[in-house]
This record gives structure tokens, sequence and C-alpha cells, in this order.
């Protein structure tokens, strides 16, 4: 199925392009993957990775997320940017990205499973699966993938200072934005990385990414 990036009603700060929504996704590191289990809403932090108008999640074989093959799911990611700074509360906000996406979870199995799972490490540390062994059939096993195809998508971005009334404006206090900055730090190596070893370039590129 097509996604349908422009299904949704429009609103303020509101985007429903395929570029804009794909590049909140690209660059996000968690999604926010929402379904209802056993009658129960449920809302879970996930690893992801986007594969065209394909979203992949991976979890425990076992999981709540593995058993919902056929129905409806919801994943949001939210970039936070900036806190909004009003000269009065009503006017307090945040600057952010969020891309909201709407399908229908699909089991992974054979060859898409292994290729989901590379995706999903590759997202967060780009080329990082070309570095390690491949993975054995009992990790494949204990492993399950759900894709979700995309049918629906949208975004919203808000940026820039606050919105203040005129009256306020006069006002000794101060007003703008207090940046919210994402950066990967110097990666720690453990007690079996021999001494001396330079990082890996999978993590010299994920730094690289929230450089400005």
């Amino acid at each position: 199925m097509v996604p349908d990036f422009a299904k949704a009603r429009q609103g303020k700060r509101a985007h429903y392009d395929e570029e804009t929504v794909h590049a909140i996704l690209d660059t996000g590191l968690v999604g926010h993957v929402g379904f209802v289990a056993q009658e129960r809403p449920m809302v879970m932090p996930m690893a992801y990775a986007r594969a065209g108008s394909i979203l992949y999640l991976h979890g425990a074989s076992k999981t709540r997320l593995m058993g919902l093959d056929g129905q409806k799911m919801c994943v949001t990611v939210t970039q936070l940017t900036g806190i909004v700074v009003a000269r009065s509360s009503f006017h307090h906000s945040v600057n952010y990205r969020c891309a909201v996406v709407h399908g229908t979870a699909r089991k992974v199995t054979d060859a898409e499973h292994v290729q989901a799972l590379n995706a999903i490490t590759d997202h967060l540390l780009p080329g990082r699966s070309t570095e390690l062994r491949a993975m054995t059939a009992n990790e494949l096993k204990a492993t399950g993938v759900i894709a979700l195809d995309i049918e629906a998508a949208s975004a919203k971005i808000r940026t820039g200072p606050p919105v203040e009334d005129d009256a306020d404006l006069p006002s000794a206090l101060w007003g703008g934005v207090v940046p919210v900055v994402t950066a990967l730090g110097t990666g720690i190596q453990d007690a079996h990385t021999p001494e001396g070893a330079l990082p890996p370039l999978s993590i010299r590129k994920a730094q690289a990414r929230f450089i400005a």
C-alpha cells in the first residue's frame, strides 16, 4: 500500500509530505509504539529502522509486540530541539520535530528477518552490521521483528521564539529559546577492547550525524 501523507486534517505546524516525515524518522533514535493488547492500550519505547515505506521493530520473540501480526499500530518519533521561554506561563512552549505513522503490523520472516535486524543496528550506528559477525540461528530465533507497513503519516514542527502578547513585550523579563542539543559523546571502551583501539567507523558516523 502506498502511504497517505496527506490524509489527516490540516493543522497548525503540520506537514504531510514524505520528505519531511522520512527526515524525522531517519534522524530519530527512539520510537514510541502504540498498540492494543488484551484490550489494554500500550505504548513502548523501541529502537527501529525505516526501509522505504516500512518501519521495522524488534524484540524478544515472545513479547506482546510479536503477537500483533495483522493488527493496527501507531509509531511516534519526537525530537526536542528547544525550550521556548516566554514572558507569561501561557506562552511557554517547546520547539520540536515529531512524526506520527499509522499502519498494520506484519510478522517478518526468512531473509527479510536478517535484513531488518541489520537495518535496526545500522540505524543506530551506520554500517555497524558490516563490522560484526553474523547472527547465529539461536539469536535469530530469539529475536522477533514486526514490520509496520506505513499507511498514513504526518509530521508537526515548531521552531522559533515565543509568541507573546503585545502587552507583555515591554516587560524586563528574559524571553527566547534555550536550545536542546542531542549529541553522542566519546565512546568508553570496555575491559575486553585492546588498549589503543580506535572507535569503529560506525560510531564515528553516528557521532557526525549530530554535529551541527
